[in-house]
């Protein structure tokens, strides 16, 4: 018998009692709040599902974006370059590889840029007084009067255009040295003023380095820059070591150089559309899986369905300035399943002999956008505001909360219920004892009646 106020009854009291009523009300629970319960298991479990779908179309969408025009990288997949280079003495980068223009480049260093620097006779201290007079830095004038050698290189940082600093260049040894911001001759420091010759800054043995311009030829064509990288068609130029020349008849002849050679790179081309058709393929093969599947988790079958009818609407549409282009002839086809299917050799055959028409095909222009560009806009729609991914996330959201808070009602209203039940068996069994102690009272003094004729 439970303990509590229902266990308080005997004989019929006694039957009423929590026992009783905890079985009634997990009876009840598996008819109103379990199903509940099982609906949001459910939809976990569609997330879930949903989630790999999801995954599966950012999988898809990564191999389109090489075919799409407005590439965040700024280069598709038709305009990808490679490169051969000889030579050390500069090293080559793409600045902007849709500018590189294909074919052989050559460069001679002649000259590096530098800046200008100055160094200072020694002192034995950072702390060292420079002496009274004035230092002139091109329009600058500063005041050297009791000042510091680190007082004075501060000074001097502080200004646009230059910086100093004070280094220990031996044991008891320090020196004022003092460059130009930037290389090349239109950053020249031209030193003077009274402390000039205190410092021992007009000395031309401590004028360590003078500003210079990168002196190059480029495919024959001269430049003269103040920095060490110049951009030529796209391809940045830095220039490491000067290269070798000797003269000939009054002519410097550079007998070492460096040289680099563009070519256009489609040999990408081929795998980066078979990685298109896979993620196609299993992303279509997971959503009519779980589009057939009794058991999925999935309620709305339709939308998921509608991911690839948009995808396969974009997919086999026509394209090119004509409208004349397609994938079918391209070497992409389908097989009897439905799959999608790459005849590499028709497709390596286009690669070589019709770039243009492939480009025109999958890329397109900003007047008429290709398959790619336009599949990749499909795509970005789905996961936006509005979209097919989106809304089914928030129909999944919104159903979640709704049966959360269904399910707390319905757990207020059973528990209320059964708390209202509690009493009422309570009072019930007060009435019971009560008559049954009303009862045993007469069957006793019947009994005593009996016995005494």
């Amino acid at each position: 018998m439970a303990d509590g106020i229902l266990g308080l009854g005997s004989g019929q009291a006694a039957s009423l009692n929590s026992e009783l009523i905890d079985k009634l009300k997990v009876a009840e629970r598996k008819s109103t709040v379990a199903p509940i319960e099982t609906k949001i298991t459910n939809i976990a479990t569609e997330k879930t599902t949903f989630s790999s779908i999801e995954a599966k179309v950012a999988e898809f969408l990564e191999t389109v974006k090489p075919f799409d025009l407005f590439i965040s990288s700024g280069v598709t997949a038709f305009e990808q370059k490679s490169a051969t280079t000889t030579g050390d003495s500069v090293t080559f980068d793409a600045a902007d590889v849709k500018a590189l223009k294909n074919g052989a480049i050559t460069v001679n260093i002649g000259q590096l840029a530098q800046k200008d620097v100055y160094q200072s006779n020694t002192v034995a201290s950072k702390d060292t007084i420079v002496g009274a007079g004035s230092l002139t830095i091109g329009k600058e004038t500063f005041d050297t009067n009791n000042k510091t050698y680190q007082q004075l290189a501060d000074e001097i940082t502080a200004k646009s255009g230059m910086n100093a600093s004070v280094e220990q260049v031996g044991t008891n040894s320090f020196r004022l040295v003092i460059k130009s911001e930037e290389s090349g001759t239109a950053n020249e420091l031209k030193i003077g003023g009274d402390a000039s010759n205190i410092l021992g800054l007009d000395l031309s043995e401590n004028h360590m380095l003078m500003a210079q311009d990168m002196k190059a030829t480029v495919d024959g064509v001269e430049y003269s820059v103040p920095s060490n990288t110049l951009t030529v068609d796209g391809l940045k130029i830095t220039a490491n070591k000067v290269d070798s020349k000797v003269i000939d008849n009054g002519k410097d002849v550079y007998t070492s150089g460096s040289s680099i050679n563009v070519v256009q790179d489609n040999t990408q081309l081929a795998t980066q559309m078979q990685n298109f058709v896979t993620k196609y393929n299993e992303l279509v093969s997971m959503v009519d899986t779980e589009s057939i599947n009794p058991d999925s988790s999935i309620q709305d079958k339709s939308s998921i369905r509608n991911i690839i009818s948009q995808i396969k609407d974009k997919l086999f549409g026509s394209y090119g300035t004509s409208s004349d282009k397609s994938v079918f002839n391209y070497g992409l086809g389908l097989d009897k399943s439905g799959s999608l299917l790459l005849d590499t050799t028709k497709f390596n055959a286009a690669v070589q002999n019709d770039p243009a028409g492939l480009k025109d095909l999958f890329v397109g222009t900003a007047e008429k956008k290709g398959l790619g560009t336009t599949l990749k806009e499909t795509l970005d729609d789905m996961r936006y505001s509005g979209g097919i991914l989106n809304l089914y996330e928030s129909s999944m959201a919104k159903r979640e909360t709704t049966l959360t808070a269904d399910k707390t009602k319905a757990e207020d209203t059973l528990n209320a219920k059964y708390a209202q039940l509690a009493l009422q068996f309570s009072a019930y069994g007060a009435i019971i004892n009560q008559m049954e102690s009303s009862f045993g009272g007469l069957k006793m003094l019947i009994n005593q009646s009996t016995s005494n004729n």
